[in-house]
């Protein structure tokens, strides 16, 4: 008969599987309960590490749909269950194993698939999301400011060629300046329509 603590830890993993953004499995052989904590830190509140027997893991992950991850469970286990930006997690995970021996990734999973050690690392490489927003917020006002002087410029060339329109017909048929006006008023309509058609066309926490 399994007993009713297992129940509860097979379904706090499973529960844990299904409401993560993704998880990273290692082996914490030899790492103290200071270095640990010291783990747990790092991820913030992004992710929970939490330490379960194999055989535990292998039935939630079964109950939670959780495919390709048994080969990973050899050994003392550990999971990140990442709630947050999994980049961000995945560096404290790769930066403190690289200054802490005892840990060691095997592997992961996200978007509904196991990844190796190196696919876990290759994510740890990325730049976060808040950068990655950064760097797109500063391209697009870039190309927005460029945009908007290359819209600008045919509305302004259009205002001094109607001026120049206006004055040049004063001079010459000695109109009233209002009747010039209206003139250019019906030449210009159509350069402007035809000008702004082309501009349309523009383009965690520790349990064991």
């Amino acid at each position: 008969m399994v007993r009713p603590d297992k129940i509860t830890a097979v379904e706090d993993i499973a529960g844990r599987f299904q409401g993560s953004t993704a998880a990273v499995v290692t082996e914490y052989r030899g790492l103290t309960m200071a270095q640990l904590t010291t783990l747990r830190r790092s991820l913030g509140e992004t992710a929970t590490y939490r330490v379960a027997k194999n055989t535990l893991v292998k039935r939630a992950a079964d109950d939670a749909g959780v495919k390709g991850i048994d080969a990973l469970l050899v050994g003392p286990t550990a999971i990140a269950f990442i709630t947050g930006e999994p980049v961000d997690a995945a560096k404290a995970l790769r930066d403190f194993a690289k200054a802490n021996q005892g840990l060691v990734i095997k592997g992961g999973y996200m978007d509904g698939r196991a990844l190796t050690v190196e696919e876990v690392n290759q994510l740890a490489d990325l730049e976060s999301r808040e950068v990655l927003l950064s760097k797109l917020a500063g391209a697009m006002k870039g190309t927005m400011a460029k945009a908007a002087g290359l819209f600008a410029a045919p509305a302004s060339q259009m205002a001094r060629l109607a001026q120049a329109l206006v004055d040049k017909r004063a001079e010459e048929g000695g109109a009233a300046p209002a009747d010039s006006s209206a003139d250019t008023s019906a030449d210009t309509s159509a350069d402007t329509s035809s000008d702004s058609s082309s501009d349309d066309a523009a383009p965690a926490d520790v349990e064991s």
